[in-house]
């Protein structure tokens, strides 16, 4: 651990409270689409696995997000928390996103989190599958950007 990493609170060992805040720290983040942003919430050499991709480090979590979100199109996600231990969280997920030709899917998924003292991801590692969906199937319909309070999350969606 070195003092010029800040700290990403709240920061394990983790509660129930704290491992739900930051679950929804995560999902407002990537709501964002942001990769720059994004990758600051993960250690400098964070190691990731992401379907078949991995990442390794901020650089290439920035590489890797930015085209993500060039195929994905109008994404909008939704975290929930799984379980926690420790400095781990595990949580599952669900988005919606549309390619260039117009074919929406919703991508289900589980991500296996372990932080560091300092409340950084070291490791991420996700599985997702893909559901094409017609565009009136779609359920979360928030504009760009943060998902309301007041919108359900998986549970309530039966998803």
């Amino acid at each position: 651990m070195t003092a010029s990493i800040e700290a990403r609170p709240p920061l394990p060992p983790f509660t129930h409270e704290t491992a739900v805040r930051k679950v929804r720290s995560a999902e407002d983040a990537w709501n964002t689409r942001d990769p720059q942003r994004i990758a600051l919430a993960y250690t400098p050499d964070s190691q990731w696995r992401n379907r078949c991709e991995f990442p390794h480090g901020r650089e290439e979590i920035v590489q890797f997000l930015t085209r993500k979100w060039v195929r994905e199109l109008d994404y909008r996600l939704v975290k929930e928390l799984w379980v926690f231990g420790g400095n781990r969280i595990a949580v599952r997920f669900a988005y919606e996103w549309h390619d260039d030709t117009g074919n929406w899917f919703r991508s289900y998924g589980n991500e296996n989190w372990e932080f560091d003292v300092n409340g950084l991801m070291c490791r991420r590692i996700a599985s997702i599958n893909d559901l094409p969906i017609k565009e009136s199937d779609r359920k979360f319909h928030w504009p760009q950007g943060r998902r309301p309070d007041g919108h359900p999350g998986l549970s309530e969606l039966g998803l």
